[in-house]
Formats: C-alpha cells, sequence, structure tokens
C-alpha cells in the first residue's frame, strides 16, 4: 500500500523527520509492524538486527613475557531494545559493516590485557575463563555502541618458534603416548586373546560337531542294523513263539497223558492195592481170630489132658516111692501125708502149665516146650532118690 513500510523480523525500521523519538531520538523506531509513512516527509532507513561475526588475530604477550598468537571469534548483534536500537543506529547506519570491524578492535585490545595477566598454562588450560573475562570486561563497551555479544571463542593459541606449549605439553603428549602404548599393548593382547579365544570356540565347535556328526552316524548305523535285523529278529522272535507254544502244548499233552496215567493206572492200581489190603487185613484178622480160637481150644484140651493124666502122673509118682527107702515116722498119717503131698505136687504141675500158656499165647511151641519141661523135672525128681535112703515130698 503507498505510503505504508513494513520492516523484516530481523530488521528495525529507522523514520526520521517529523516528531523526534524516544528519548530524543533523531527518529523513531518501528519494530514488528508496519507503519505509515509520508513520503518527502519521511525518510525511512533500516537497521539490521541479525547475527554477526567478527574474528580477532592478535599476538599477546603473557605475565611470562612469552609472546602467542591469539585468534578468536566474536558473535554479536543489535540490541533488541530500543536504547541499543537507537545507541547503533547512530553509530553505524550509514555503514554498518563497520559493526565489525569495531567489535573486533574492542576484543583485540581486551584480549591482550587479560593475557597479559595469565600464564600460559593458564592461557591453554583455561580457555573458557580468558573467555568469560573479555566478555565481562568488554560488556560495558559494547552496550555503549548498542551492540551484545553473544559468544566468544578462542579457536587457537600459538607460540610460534618458541616451543613452550609443546615443551608444556611433552609430559602429557609421553603419557598419553605411553597410555597410548599401554592402549595398544592391551589392545592387542585383547586381540590375541580374542583369537586365541576364537579359535579355542572353533576347536570347541570342531570337536561339537564331530562327536555329533560320530554320535548321528552311529545312531544311523544302529538304526541300519536295526532295520537290517529286523527281518531276522521278527522271525526268530516267531520262532520263538511257536517254539513256545509247542511247549507248552507238550507240557499240556504231557500232563493230560499223566492225568491219563494216573487215571488209569495208577488209580485202578492204588484200589486193587487197597482191595488187596483191606483182604489181606481181613484175613489177617480172621486168621488171629482162628489162632486166638484155636489157642484157646488147645488150652482147653490140653488142661482136659492134664487133667485127664493126672491121676496117672500121680500112680506114676506113687510107684516110684514103691522101690525107695522110705521112712514113715508117724505110721498111716505119714502116708497120708505122702499122698497128699503128691497130689499137691501133681496139681502144682498143672498150675504151671496152665501159666505157661497164657504168658505165651503167641507161640504154641513154646508152651509146649513148657509143658514138655515141666513134666522132665517131675520124671527127673521121680528117678532122684535121696542118699540117706529118704523120699522127701515138697
Amino acid at each position: 500500500m503507498f505510503g505504508y513500510r513494513v520492516p523484516a523480523p530481523d530488521e528495525a525500521m529507522l523514520i526520521s523527520g517529523g516528531r523526534r523519538g524516544l528519548g530524543g531520538a533523531p527518529f523513531r523506531v518501528v519494530t514488528g509492524h508496519g507503519k505509515f509513512v509520508l513520503p518527502v516527509f519521511r525518510k525511512v532507513r533500516f537497521l539490521t538486527l541479525s547475527m554477526c561475526e567478527a574474528e580477532v588475530t592478535e599476538t599477546c604477550v603473557t605475565r611470562q613475557g612469552i609472546a602467542l598468537h591469539v585468534r578468536a571469534v566474536i558473535a554479536f548483534k543489535v540490541g533488541n531494545d530500543h536504547e541499543s536500537i537507537i545507541n547503533a543506529g547512530q553509530r553505524f547506519l550509514s555503514d554498518q559493516e563497520q559493526m565489525s570491524v569495531l567489535t573486533g578492535r574492542i576484543f583485540a585490545g581486551h584480549l591482550r590485557a587479560i593475557i597479559g595477566s595469565m600464564t600460559v598454562e593458564e592461557i591453554v588450560t583455561e580457555r573458557q575463563k580468558l573467555a568469560a573475562e573479555v566478555l565481562g570486561t568488554s560488556k560495558t563497551e559494547m552496550a555503549k555502541i548498542g551492540l551484545t555479544v553473544d559468544s566468544l571463542q578462542i579457536q587457537s593459541i600459538d607460540d610460534g618458534d618458541t616451543g613452550y606449549i609443546d615443551a608444556m605439553s611433552a609430559p602429557h603428549k609421553a603419557a598419553i603416548q605411553r597410555q597410548a602404548q599401554i592402549a595398544q599393548a592391551q589392545a592387542t593382547q585383547a586381540a590375541a586373546q580374542a583369537q586365541q579365544a576364537a579359535a579355542r570356540e572353533q576347536a570347541e565347535y570342531a570337536r561339537q560337531t564331530a562327536v555329533v556328526k560320530a554320535e548321528y552316524s552311529a545312531e544311523v548305523d544302529r538304526a541300519q542294523a536295526k532295520a537290517a535285523q529286523a527281518g531276522p529278529l521278527a522271525q526268530a522272535d516267531a520262532q520263538q513263539e511257536v517254539l513256545a507254544a509247542q511247549t507248552e502244548l507238550a507240557l499240556r499233552q504231557a500232563k493230560l497223558r499223566q492225568q491219563q496215567l494216573v487215571a488209569e493206572i495208577v488209580k485202578p492200581a492204588e484200589a486193587e492195592a487197597e482191595r488187596v489190603r483191606i483182604l489181606a487185613a481181613a484175613e489177617a484178622q480172621r486168621m488171629k481170630i482162628q489162632a486166638e480160637a484155636a489157642a484157646s481150644y488147645d488150652r482147653v484140651a490140653l488142661d482136659r489132658l492134664l487133667i485127664d493124666q493126672l491121676p496117672q502122673i500121680v500112680k506114676e509118682a506113687a510107684g516110684g516111692l514103691a522101690g525107695a527107702n522110705v521112712n514113715v515116722l508117724n505110721g498111716a498119717d505119714g502116708l497120708g501125708e505122702i499122698a497128699a503131698g503128691l497130689v499137691s505136687q501133681g496139681l502144682t504141675i498143672l498150675d504151671s502149665v496152665r501159666q505157661n500158656l497164657n504168658g505165651h499165647d503167641s507161640d504154641g511151641r513154646r508152651s509146649a516146650e513148657s509143658e514138655d519141661g515141666g513134666l522132665l523135672q517131675l520124671a527127673a525128681r521121680k528117678e532122684q532118690k535121696p542118699k540117706d535112703g529118704r523120699v522127701d515130698v515138697d
């Protein structure tokens, strides 16, 4: 639109003519918005608010008297407030390139002053301290000309041919080299150990692989052998089952035959033996009964015979006394006593025979011998004659 001007975001629009600006400034400052400007009556100029850069390369002498070549870079701009814009506009509006030149000169002076109060060791090891002190001392002067410093970077410090910095850094270089060598040796050792470990792992892997292959091969061989033996084993198992069945059948047949033999031979034989035993027992019992009956009959017959023969025995005994020299002391009574003694002796012989028969029922011959012995004893007594011519009858 005609007469309406708008500054860029990084610019400040300075309008001169008409009313004065803030604080009696010869122009008005407009930032961030547009404004109507009457042509011919007003004049518009623009001041950059963007970042500017200034380089400083200066030879400075330290507190130790050692000359150092210092190179620094300063980043600065015009301040955003109206006072800084007015100060910068009054100084650099016609030639804004002078801001970098003037800034470099200001910082070069402060840099020489700060480095002159420090040692080389402090400058080299404490660059941030050096930059902070330079910024602190230059801040007031930069504010007067409407500029603000964003940063100061010390890019390089060189002592030229003196070799002071190199000598100062030699121990550190040696230590660093030593550490580097140690690190290299450790790295080499670690690499060798890693290689050895890798070789061991490879050997172990190869061994495990060989073992697994051998196991697989053995398993395959066993499977093949098992498969090859499956037919014969199956046939052998079948034959074994057939033999087992045949054996079981033979055992059953043998058991059945045994049962048949028991039923056909043993049982009838046992029955026949039992019958014979029973018959034999019955016969033995019958014979025993007959023997007992016969023995009893024999005893009765013998008693009867002895009784029948007793008078004859007494008679024979009396006949034996006829030829003996008998002294009768008491006459008829004495003869009576002799006769009574003979009868008594005959009865005693009869009782003895009966006792022998009762004590030896199972042996008839023994009884007969006992009887014969009694008879012989009696005959012996009859034949015995006393030396004195007397006969004693017991």
